[in-house]
């Protein structure tokens, strides 16, 4: 369920229920741990406790293939593997099998590609991937889709829409009924469609308004940050958003800096996930409310002030810039695990911020503030 609390031009400030986890505040990031951990050794229990996170995501490409979702479906379903009581999102599989261009085959059924572990033949549909997901137990499934590659020739990209849309109702046939079988991990899950396009705004527009026939709990916004300009995703954001549904959550897929997601719930967007806090992290790259700054730079050899001082995540309560520098330039574990979960937080407190400033009328504000400034560099 998803209720629009209040609004600020197109920004929405919003509450969603699922099976887990109680009331989610939108807009909102969703962390991203793919085979069901943030990469950088942060566990749910970190998530949970220290972080801020309201939704975790994981990948259902991933964890078919190890452990497999018939052994996390035996372990009483993702939420009891990983122990975490929030909710949770799957991504359908679909931009990971279509990412891997030379090792797969489409077809009207679904797609046949090679395992990038082994080699091996595996088949998924839109009714795989809704077993799958099912199996995990998730309180969001994503439909099967094509993702199209950047550039797409239009006909291309119009046919893959349209075999897209006739996967969707798939998706959602097979989707209730698992949700009805008297053994399923969670019966109360909901089902996201997608819309696609690549960057043609008329297929755009028509895949919207076609997929929104279909009665799904949600509508994202897919294959975007995928090369093409920034102002060319936002144009296909501002092209789409008056043919979705107002009264169910809006998705932006994969998407991206804190410029992207301030610039995104200008345009409607509610919900957002990106591998690149934890990403960046690792590469000691990392987020302040002044810009991005590298902790490996010399300048932080010496300095014993926290990665930023506006910040009270338990890595800038606790250690210095020369510290993490230091563990970086050491090559210690640890200085990962330091640096994702700065980033993390950073973005959950971002959300947390926007939400604030909808909520108090003044998002202008703090857009004008903060889309430009969070891009430079300290």
């Amino acid at each position: 369920m998803f209720k629009v609390i209040k609004m600020q031009g197109k920004a929405r400030r919003g509450v969603f229920t699922c099976a887990h986890g109680g009331q989610v505040q939108t807009p909102v990031f969703m962390n991203v741990g793919t085979q069901a951990a943030i990469k950088g050794g942060v566990s749910a229990l970190d998530l949970k406790e220290q972080l801020g996170t309201q939704i975790e995501l994981s990948n259902t490409y991933h964890l078919h293939l190890r452990p497999g979702d018939d052994v996390v479906r035996q372990l009483g379903g993702l939420h009891r593997f990983m122990r975490w009581d929030g909710p949770i999102l799957t991504d359908s599989g679909g931009f990971q099998v279509f990412s891997l261009a030379g090792l797969r085959k489409i077809s009207e059924e679904g797609v046949t590609f090679a395992s990038h572990l082994d080699g091996h033949r595996i088949f998924m549909g839109p009714e795989e991937s809704m077993r799958i997901q099912s199996n995990l137990g998730s309180d969001i499934a994503m439909a099967f889709d094509e993702c199209v590659e950047n550039p797409a020739p239009y006909d291309y990209a119009k046919a893959s829409c349209e075999r897209t849309l006739r996967w969707l109702a798939r998706c959602k046939a097979e989707h209730d009924r698992l949700n009805a079988l008297p053994d399923t991990i969670n019966p109360r899950q909901m089902l996201f469609g997608i819309n696609q396009g690549a960057t043609y705004a008329d297929l755009r527009i028509w895949h919207m308004q076609q997929i929104a026939k279909i009665d799904c709990d949600g509508y994202a916004i897919g294959g975007l940050a995928v090369g093409e300009p920034t102002e060319v995703m936002y144009d296909i954001i501002d092209a789409v958003e008056p043919h979705m549904p107002a009264d169910k959550p809006r998705y932006l897929m994969g998407v991206g800096t804190p410029s992207n997601i301030i610039e995104g719930v200008a345009r409607g967007v509610d919900f957002f996930d990106c591998v690149m806090p934890a990403r960046n992290a690792r590469h000691g790259k990392l987020f302040t409310w002044s810009g991005t700054l590298n902790i490996k730079n010399a300048k932080y050899k010496l300095d014993e002030s926290p990665i930023d001082p506006e910040c009270s995540c338990p890595v800038c309560r606790s250690f210095s810039r020369a510290y993490l520098r230091h563990l970086f330039t050491a090559e210690e574990m640890l200085a990962m695990r330091l640096a994702v979960m700065h980033n993390l937080y950073f973005y959950n407190k971002l959300t947390q911020r926007i939400r604030d400033s909808i909520d108090e009328g003044c998002f202008d504000a703090f857009r004008e503030t903060y889309s430009k400034k969070l891009a430079e560099r300290v």
